[in-house]
């Protein structure tokens, strides 16, 4: 029963609906978001001390933002704009491809950073989900399970995406991103039109502060949602392009697990009472008691943190699947996707812990990028030489296998033993078949 389904945990944690998904459907939606939904960002910085408002125009000129989310631009960068904190630069989401992503945040950040902008507690990252040539309405149970996958690991993400520098001050303060109405709205009672109506009604938390904003969400009459437009208020600033991107796939991959879940019903926040501890911890790590604009920490003890850690390791347990596909598309021949490796790491030491330890941004990078470059493929000329031998069918009209083999080897100057290995892992990679017309090898996808 899919009410047993426990996905390697202790407890049963789904609930059924009438309006599961078949799985001819899942897959179809886990297909179609992948290609259409993009994950766009909103980066916030203080401008560097001493420097005043005529930061904007020279910024504007040189990151040349196209504000028209149809139209990348040269930086990927919809518009720059002035914020509470200093500075917003709202980034157009892009097909979620590592290297181009990485490239893009550091095009953005490397400039800032040598200027010595700030992240400061006032400032902070949002990340949306642009559903950008969706042209048909998302099933209402693929947002109740981001709902509840958000809810269910929210004192986990909140601490992964933790960026104060402190012990005592690990994140911002709560006003920004408030767990408050989050915590008290379930889709076991409410249809999430109805949240999205109690989170709009709020006089506690305004609206567009919720830790998970839907104010632009749209349904239809039937409850389906139109425009899936979420906003993942809670992950504090950060001016570490690495660790940008990782999140970027940490957002994708929780939508996409989200789908698959829609098989069997809503997945559930846990049991009473380990649910109450959840809100304790969350409480511990964002609130309005601390100095200035953040939250004061001082509750979270080393035996707190060891169980953060083990909530954000069976969150990307959980997840871990979905960065085997993401690999397969961008890390030729890995299995392992850097943004994974990076996220395992934020798991252990959030950059929290690491502004604490005395790192600076710079310093922060260049550990996150080495961890990232640990499952980076050295591929050599050799491999990029069968690659093309294959993509443009350059050796063709053979009988066999073992004939095509045999030429693409001496072609290549390869023993039969080497080429066999490298053949493995571009299957690894991308899949290869015989085929019988052409008489040549061809890659699946």
């Amino acid at each position: 029963m899919a009410s047993q389904l426990h996905l390697t945990m202790k407890e049963p944690i789904i609930f059924r609906r009438d309006d599961c998904l078949s799985h001819e459907q899942a897959m179809y939606w886990k297909d179609l978001l992948y290609r259409t939904v993009k994950i766009g960002t909103e980066i916030e910085f203080a401008l560097p001390k001493g420097v005043k408002r005529d930061f904007m125009d020279p910024l504007t000129e040189v990151l040349q933002p196209s504000r028209d989310l149809n139209n990348l631009g040269r930086y990927g960068i919809l518009d720059i704009i002035h914020e509470h904190c200093g500075v917003e630069i709202q980034v157009i989401g892009r097909q979620p491809y590592y290297p181009a992503l990485i490239e893009q945040y550091r095009a953005i950040l490397d400039p800032l950073l040598e200027r010595r902008v700030r992240a400061r507690a006032t400032c902070g990252l949002h990340y949306h989900t642009l559903p950008i040539g969706l042209s048909e309405p998302v099933p209402e149970i693929v947002l109740a399970n981001v709902w509840n996958l958000t809810r269910r690991y929210a004192p986990h993400l909140r601490y992964l995406t933790s960026a104060g520098n402190s012990l005592e001050s690990l994140c911002r303060r709560r006003n920004y991103t408030s767990h408050l109405e989050m915590v008290r709205h379930t889709p076991g009672v409410y249809s999430m039109r109805e949240i999205q109506q109690l989170l709009s009604d709020s006089k506690r938390v305004p609206e567009h502060q919720n830790f998970l904003n839907l104010e632009h969400v749209t349904f239809t009459g039937d409850g389906a949602v139109q425009d899936f437009h979420l906003e993942f208020r809670f992950p504090d600033a950060d001016l570490a392009p690495t660790s940008i991107v990782a999140k970027t796939f940490l957002f994708l991959a929780l939508l996409l697990k989200a789908v698959e879940i829609s098989q069997y019903g809503v997945i559930h926040v846990g049991q009473v009472q380990e649910w109450r501890r959840k809100v304790e911890l969350l409480d511990m790590l964002s609130n309005n008691d601390g100095n200035l604009a953040t939250s004061d920490t001082s509750a979270v003890t080393p035996e707190v943190l060891d169980e953060l850690r083990a909530g954000c390791r069976e969150l990307l347990e959980l997840l871990k699947p979905l960065f085997g596909r993401f690999a397969r598309v961008a890390c030729e021949g890995s299995e392992d996707h850097p943004a994974f490796e990076v996220l395992s790491l934020l798991a252990e030491t959030p950059l929290s812990l690491l502004r604490a330890s005395g790192r600076d941004w710079l310093e922060i990078e260049q550990l996150l990028s080495e961890r990232a470059a640990v499952t980076a493929g050295e591929w050599d000329k050799t491999d990029r030489r069968l690659t093309r031998l294959i993509e443009l069918a350059e050796l063709t009209q053979h009988t066999t296998p073992e004939a095509w083999k045999w030429e693409a080897a001496r072609e290549l100057f390869l023993t039969p033993q080497e080429l066999e290995r490298r053949l493995a892992r571009l299957a690894g990679w991308r899949g290869l078949k015989w085929d019988v017309g052409l008489g040549t090898m061809v890659f699946l996808g």
